[in-house]
């Protein structure tokens, strides 16, 4: 599949996009345009805007109820990247993995699988879906849009106090959850100020130890009472087990993936 047959829309800085191996039909990437851009305000705004763009056409041409966003930073899947998508470039990527009723396979399913085992969607299984989608983007821009526009106004109001905004949990030697401290229960009430505060906290996670990236899996609360969190699992190229393995063993994160 051709970049310009992958592309689903370009935004001011983001692109949705297939990946070049689709592992089911709601697996979706959001990547920068320029990889040199930096993650500030106007680009976290753009990415929740896209972010609220594709999910909105994916519920509406898929079903889709629900997604688990998976991403690395400064990290490369080695080997058989059980437990992660391959990586395509160096260009920062978010894997976004929907759900839907009657789906054939599953995400989980496949990511646990060797990566040279895994069975995705072929150009042609697609063709009509990735239409769809490419429409139903097309035709949700204006409305996204003001929504958007209140999510940018809300990233730049003055928060009061010095709390912080983002709060960094301890899960396991290797394991850290990054929750907003509002209670924000899907990324669609993320605010921009937020996102960027744990983009931080995810860049100030201690690297002792000879960890050399990150490999993160972000989920949407199952209930009400359920924050976002970002579950942030430190890994070396010198590791002698795949701690993606136990994460995925874990109830959170196979009842999102599996």
């Amino acid at each position: 599949m051709v970049t310009s047959r992958r592309l689903l829309y370009r935004s001011a800085f983001w692109e949705i996009a297939r990946p070049r191996h689709p592992l089911t039909a709601g697996h979706v990437v959001i990547r920068l345009s320029d990889p040199a851009t930096e993650f500030a305000h106007p680009s976290a705004t753009d990415w929740l805007f896209c972010h609220g763009l594709v999910r909105a056409a994916l519920a509406d041409v898929l079903g889709a109820t629900r997604c688990a966003i998976m991403f690395a930073y400064q990290w490369h899947p080695l080997g058989s990247a059980i437990g992660e998508s391959v990586a395509e470039s160096s260009t920062p990527t978010f894997h976004l993995f929907s759900r839907w009723e009657g789906e054939t396979t599953t995400p989980g399913h496949q990511l646990l699988l060797p990566a040279h085992r895994r069975v995705g969607e072929t150009d042609h299984d697609l063709e009509a879906t990735d239409a769809a989608l490419r429409e139903g983007l097309r035709l949700a821009v204006p409305e996204t849009m003001v929504g958007s526009d209140a999510t940018v106004r809300a990233g730049v109001e003055p928060l009061s106090g010095p709390e912080p905004l983002v709060r960094a949990v301890d899960a396991g030697p290797r394991h850290t959850i990054l929750e907003p401290v509002r209670n924000v229960a899907a990324i669609s009430e993320v605010r921009p100020v937020e996102l960027l505060a744990m983009g931080a906290a995810l860049t100030a996670l201690p690297r002792a130890g000879g960890f050399s990236g990150v490999s993160c899996v972000a989920l949407e609360g199952a209930g009400t009472s359920a924050p976002v969190r970002v579950h942030a699992v430190r890994r070396s190229a010198a590791e002698d087990h795949n701690p993606l393995e136990d994460l995925f063993n874990s109830p959170e994160v196979s009842l999102a993936l599996l």
